[in-house]
């Protein structure tokens, strides 16, 4: 699925994604045409690793890891990769039994016994199996081993075949085979108990002919891809029960499962993932299930592009394996040279800038951005390091590599650019300094008190050590056009201004990891921070006061940050109100920022058009496109390095701003529980 949509035209992945094509029109209105596509292109160009079903050996443990020993054979549903790091939960050990092959079909075993789970099939009913592919194939065989009887349709008779060596009985509609008499005649014209759809298909044939087939009060279970205009009458008749199958089973898709390792109790739920995985492993022990026959092809690791072509070609194919022949310690390497074989390869003769973290923001705006603003890139390192050597291939860094503290220590490198997740900035930036490096690094720069002392304490520090090494925030918002033609209307200006700020944030996920108070700092140290920032610019004065608010409790709705307020005073009188909410229409400008002084007002909408009320000689400033200046600010980051100048934040108002928004989001929180 993932080879064929990744080959198709932008007008193919459009058709087959139009959920997403309305919040490209929805991000148009809001942001402009030219900043969408720009990240429509970033996300499609984004890489993904392949792949979900492997076996190994554990060459190295975090800590946690329970159960599990350096030198045990594992599955897991990690990529194709010679490094696959995985949480402890998507780990099952092998038994002595079992082979590496055989136990690479695992998870993908695991996709078709939790598609039975919810059948809850008993001894002795009839089932059927509509698409006996490589999933289908093993659900053919774990139902025979629960004591049911199996009829499998497919239109390849080959794997018909197999089916039938497995015991089941077949039928073929592409040999004019009614699937609906086939059924009827299999259940002696009770109708079968139950139907499991392993079929990949756009059509609606599938379910319409599993309702067909079933006996009143029949259940079908959806595991694999088919078209869903289902017929009431064939549903309501019967009283149908229909269900779609997640993935493994239960723990898939939850965060606190499968990222934080916290496994449910097994007197609640008794199959999770990780049992799944066991219970599988388990039945190719007793050999009550065989999936040698399911290997059509092996291929070498390296030729790993010539398996994924034979997926979409003619031939028949069914199990493909990869195969990795080469021992971990002479593949594994943690720094891949990329200026040899990139031909963007150019020497800037710029401050040397190293990155670390490859991700979507980095890669589509502040690579580039350092980029233009002649900055020689010398490496990249991302945690898998796909990302990095794909976009530090495109974007002529001479290194990619997975070894970040490498990176810190290196002699090549001046200046690091972090853009990682929140919760490792404060550390990261507290290396880079003890290494007398400049840093930019991406807001915020800390999400709890002791990072931000952490900070200063190195900070304080290399000015002791008289390396005096810049500090720079990504606060990109005070250096746009807009803003800076704001700062010079306001500056004339003695009396105090009032700023009101609107962001119509949107609604994300209460499990995104940017909500994660541990991991992202929540919204309001993740991002309310920008406006802050923003607001102290604009008033060229102190913060004296902080105070925020969260949306209360009422009918059930829970207090929580992204819907709040938080107002500032400044020592020269000014005072302003940062309205941050998650609950508003997305056809809304997402960032409205009014400055109310003098008997005058500014509205910025959007960071594309700036209208002055009241102002002798100024009415408005449009852009094509949005300008919210992170080119500018890498900009004048980069010249300040190449001048020997101050970093253009100061110091001071990079800590006032941290703390303020500290300030702000533990104000909050005193109230959320």
């Amino acid at each position: 699925m993932l080879v064929e949509f990744g080959k198709a035209s932008y007008l193919d992945k459009a058709r087959q994604q139009p959920e997403k094509v309305k919040m490209v029109l929805d991000k148009v209105k809001t942001d402009g045409l030219a900043t969408t596509i720009d990240a429509v292109k970033s996300k499609l160009e984004q890489p993904l690793p392949l792949g979900y079903c492997n076996v190994g050996l554990v060459h190295d443990l975090g800590p946690g890891c329970d159960g599990f020993q350096i030198g045990d054979r594992v599955v897991s549903n990690g990529p194709h990769a010679d490094v696959v790091n995985v949480p402890q939960n998507l780990c099952a050990k092998v038994p002595d039994s079992v082979s590496d092959e055989e136990a690479a079909f695992t998870v993908i075993g695991s996709i078709g016994l939790q598609g039975i789970r919810l059948v809850q099939p008993t001894l002795g009913e009839c089932i059927v199996v509509t698409g006996v592919g490589l999933i289908g194939l093993i659900t053919v065989q774990l139902l025979i081993a629960n004591g049911c009887k199996v009829l499998a349709i497919d239109f390849d008779q080959s794997k018909l075949d197999l089916a039938k060596s497995f015991g089941a009985e077949v039928c073929n509609p592409g040999k004019g085979e009614d699937p609906v008499a086939a059924g009827m005649a299999f259940s002696n014209g009770k109708g079968v108990d139950a139907a499991i759809i392993t079929a990949s298909t756009k059509s609606n044939d599938p379910v319409s002919q599993a309702a067909q087939m079933s006996r009143k009060r029949g259940r079908i279970v959806l595991v694999g891809v088919v078209g869903l205009e289902l017929n009431r009458a064939e549903f309501y008749e019967k009283e149908l029960s229909f269900q779609v199958s997640c993935s493994y089973g239960p723990g898939r898709y939850d965060p606190t499962y499968e990222e934080l390792g916290n496994d449910y109790p097994l007197g609640f739920v008794r199959w999770t993932e990780q049992r799944n995985f066991e219970a599988i492993l388990d039945m190719m022990a007793r050999g009550r299930i065989d999936v040698k026959p399911l290997i059509s092809h092996r291929f070498e690791f390296e030729q790993a592009e010539a398996a994924y072509e034979l997926l979409t070609s003619e031939q028949p194919a069914l199990g493909i394996l990869l195969e990795y022949n080469s021992d971990i310690n002479e593949r594994h390497v943690s720094t891949v040279e990329l200026a040899p074989n990139s031909p963007s390869f150019k020497v800037n003769p710029g401050p040397r800038v190293a990155f670390l973290g490859a991700g979507n923001y980095a890669s589509r705006v502040l690579v580039p951005a350092f980029k233009q603003a002649n900055a020689n890139l010398v490496a990249m390192a991302s945690a898998g390091g796909v990302s990095s050597v794909v976009h530090g291939k495109k974007n002529g860094f001479a290194n990619a590599t997975t070894d970040s503290q490498a990176l810190i220590k290196s002699a090549d490198n001046d200046t690091i650019v972090i853009a990682t997740r929140h919760n490792s900035h404060a550390d990261l930036v507290a290396e880079c300094l003890e290494q007398g490096k400049n840093v930019f690094v991406e807001k915020p720069l800390a999400i709890n008190r002791e990072q931000l002392n952490l900070v200063e304490a190195a900070y304080d520090a290399a000015i002791k050590r008289d390396t005096a090494p810049r500090l720079m925030l990504g606060f990109n918002r005070r250096f746009s056009p807009h803003v800076k033609k704001m700062k010079a209307l306001l500056e004339p200006v003695a009396e105090p201004k009032s700023f009101v700020m609107t962001m119509n944030a949107g609604a994300i996920p209460a499990d995104h990891w940017t909500q994660d108070a541990n991991v992202g700092g929540g919204r309001i140290i993740g991002e309310a921070c920008h406006f802050i920032d923003l607001m102290r610019f604009l008033s060229g004065s102190n913060i004296t006061s902080v105070s925020a608010q969260a949306m209360g409790r009422a009918k059930g709705i829970d207090v929580t940050e992204d819907k709040a307020v938080i107002t500032l005073a400044f020592e020269d009188g000014s005072i302003g109100v940062i309205h941050y909410l998650a609950n508003g229409h997305s056809s809304f400008p997402k960032e409205r920022i009014e400055v109310f002084t003098a008997g005058r007002v500014l509205q910025l909408d959007n960071f594309r058009k700036l209208t002055g009320f009241g102002w002798p000689g100024f009415k408005k400033m449009r852009t094509w496109k949005q300008e919210k200046g992170q080119a500018q600010c890498a900009a004048a980051f980069m010249e300040a390095l190449e001048n020997g100048a101050e970093s253009p934040i100061s110091y001071d108002e990079i800590i006032e701003v941290a703390r303020a928004t500290l300030d702000a989001a533990e104000q909050i929180r005193s109230l959320e529980g």
